[in-house]
């Protein structure tokens, strides 16, 4: 992925952040192209791994996953196969939708959602019957003021 994104292909990427919904023509009406040369570098930016597919973003209230939680999990384990089998068991829980590798005190990061503090509570449970943590702290979210940003093209 060694694109040198310009003007164009960063015209093109905020206008689908924004409304990743648009129709061909509406997009290259928006960044001032024809729908053929739009086309092609939308092409572009998907072949080489710039823009990586389409999502809708949902409101979390109205399907009932109102608590957001972020986990930071310190470890004594750093081997690959401890690490492999962390990202298995992770990646299978549907609720963490977000996890990272952190630097600091912490070693790891996730973004939980659920329905409430019960949920939450499964979730942790079953994190930890699992997987051999060190320490786990976890922070609610009281109020999301801004979440899920465009990127600052």
């Amino acid at each position: 992925m060694d694109q040198k994104l310009d003007q164009i292909d960063r015209s093109i990427l905020r206008a689908l952040q924004q409304d990743a919904s648009l129709s061909q023509r509406d997009l290259a009406e928006r960044v001032g192209m024809s729908q053929n040369a739009c086309w092609r570098r939308l092409q572009a930016l998907r072949a080489t791994g710039v823009l990586q597919g389409e999502t809708a973003r949902i409101n979390r209230a109205a399907t009932e996953l109102d608590l957001t939680v972020f986990v930071l999990i310190k470890t004594r384990h750093h081997a690959q196969d401890w690490l492999n089998n962390f990202k298995k068991i992770i990646l299978s829980i549907p609720n963490i939708v977000d996890f990272y590798r952190i630097a600091g005190e912490y070693d790891y990061m996730l973004k939980i959602v659920a329905r409430d503090m019960n949920a939450f509570d499964a979730i942790y449970r079953q994190m930890i019957e699992k997987i051999d943590i060190d320490t786990v702290t976890s922070y609610m979210a009281m109020e999301a003021i801004a979440d899920n940003r465009p990127l600052p093209l």
